[in-house]
């Protein structure tokens, strides 16, 4: 049987933390290989000269979910993801950004809390289809964006080996 079970789950010692710490995105069109070992991607090779571009992510604000998304009858599965990003303070350099970032099919590499990265939209891209540009009410309400990525993908995403982050702001 080719889908055939490989491992039992049980209880690590350490627990894990929610959120994101960073992500670092790129156009899709600027990737040109991928190599994967066993569920993580050991080279991401980028097109001339282009580099990953680092958002740093505001604490308990960022989410990045997968949801698993099946057919019985129709025999097809896939894997659902959505990221949301909060930048706080509107800025002119900020909305221009934004605003190409919308124009784009994207891949994102994003760190979690836990110190692990993971790679969306690494077939089929993400794209940034809904968000908004918030000013607050009261002095205490935040002014900045929300940005709402989604896409869709064959496989749940990959981890991302130290090795290569080191190189995603490296130009290709």
């Amino acid at each position: 049987m080719s889908c055939a079970l490989t491992q039992d789950y049980s209880f690590g010692c350490d627990v894990g933390a929610g959120g994101n710490k960073e992500a670092y995105f790129i156009e899709k069109e600027n990737i040109v290989s991928y190599t994967e070992s066993s569920g993580t991607l050991t080279a991401i090779t980028k097109a001339t000269g282009k580099v990953f571009r680092k958002y740093q992510l505001v604490l308990e604000t960022s989410v990045w979910t997968e949801t698993i998304t099946g057919n019985r009858q129709n025999g097809t599965n896939f894997y659902a993801q959505a990221g949301t990003v909060i930048i706080n303070k509107q800025q002119v350099a900020v909305r221009n950004e934004i605003m190409l970032l919308a124009k784009n099919q994207l891949v994102a590499v994003v760190k979690d809390n836990n110190g692990f990265y993971k790679l969306y939209g690494r077939d089929d891209g993400l794209m940034l289809l809904a968000g908004t540009a918030d000013t607050g009410t009261t002095w205490a309400d935040r002014n900045g964006y929300t940005l709402n990525f989604t896409g869709n993908e064959r496989e749940l995403a990959p981890f991302v080996s130290d090795a290569v982050v080191a190189t995603l702001q490296t130009p290709g």
